[in-house]
């Protein structure tokens, strides 16, 4: 068997996590939503060729490997994810979808105006755009509660055709010992320093409309090299599931939920990695 594929069982990630903890469990305990000047010691990246350069943060308490995190389809691109510690995330937020009740946390990209708003609602504690208004790729690094937040950019086609570079964010947040990715409106492959800088994804979501975003072969080709134990398709359109699932081949798995929401901890991980299907996507 190969390392990597141990690597995937929950036990080893919960080994991984705990290890990754005792780095900093010495480190004071301030404010809840922290940036300072080092590295944050990543579960996620413990096996990645290169740590990318994030911010230090003190966690505010231990992940046990039962604790559970929330995920549900909100519509379109957006999931929210509801943490142990009662953080709630909405990922790639446009103001339509996961509003209610107001998160905590928001990422948005810039694809266009369905990806993001200029008027987030003004009580949403931390806004985080995959894209720098100012210039250059966006960079965040950030604790919020019991979550660490990252992103990885990527770059982002524009309507002529032409490529802007960093207009995309991977949005990564880690709590409870589990790494989770959103893809964002990612348009092209992803290198090597891309994967890197991801790490371990247990559950990603993917764009799989095969049109606006990256092609339908590419998005499969991307999902199959992180291998995670759950994939959660977004950004579909009017492209059969089936032409995703299709390429996906027989080591991934597909079920259907029975709602829009799931329940993920180390524990309850898949042995198979498996694409789980929202009702209403």
């Amino acid at each position: 068997m190969l390392f990597s594929e141990v690597l995937k069982r929950p036990v080893c990630r919960a080994l991984l996590a705990a290890l990754t903890l005792t780095l900093f469990l010495a480190a004071p305990q301030d404010a809840t939503a922290q940036n300072t000047d080092g590295p944050v010691p990543s579960s996620c990246l413990a096996m990645a060729q290169s740590m990318p350069p994030v911010l230090k943060a003190s966690f505010t308490r231990v992940q046990a490997e039962e604790e559970t995190v929330t995920i549900t389809y909100a519509g379109h691109s957006t999931y929210r994810i509801d943490t142990p510690g009662g953080i709630t995330i909405a990922t790639d937020y446009s103001g339509h979808y996961g509003t209610t009740p107001t998160p905590h946390v928001v990422t948005m990209n810039k694809a266009h105006r369905t990806h993001y708003t200029d008027m987030p609602d003004p009580t949403i504690e931390h806004v985080l755009r995959g894209w720098n208004p100012d210039g250059g790729p966006a960079k965040h690094a950030q604790v919020v509660e019991d979550v660490y937040i990252r992103n990885v950019p990527t770059d982002i086609r524009r309507w002529g055709g032409d490529m802007e570079r960093d207009g995309n964010s991977i949005f990564i947040f880690e709590v409870a010992g589990l790494c989770i990715g959103h893809l964002g409106h990612l348009h092209h492959d992803l290198t090597n320093e891309h994967y890197a800088a991801i790490g371990r994804l247990d559950v990603v979501m993917v764009p799989i409309d095969g049109g606006m975003t990256s092609s339908v072969d590419n998005i499969g080709e991307i999902t199959r090299r992180l291998y995670s134990s759950v994939i959660l398709p977004m950004h579909r359109h009017s492209t059969p599931l089936s032409e995703f699932t299709s390429r996906m081949g027989k080591n991934f798995a597909l079920q259907r939920l029975d709602g829009n929401t799931m329940d993920v901890s180390l524990r309850n991980l898949p042995r198979q990695p498996t694409i789980f299907v929202p009702r209403s996507l």
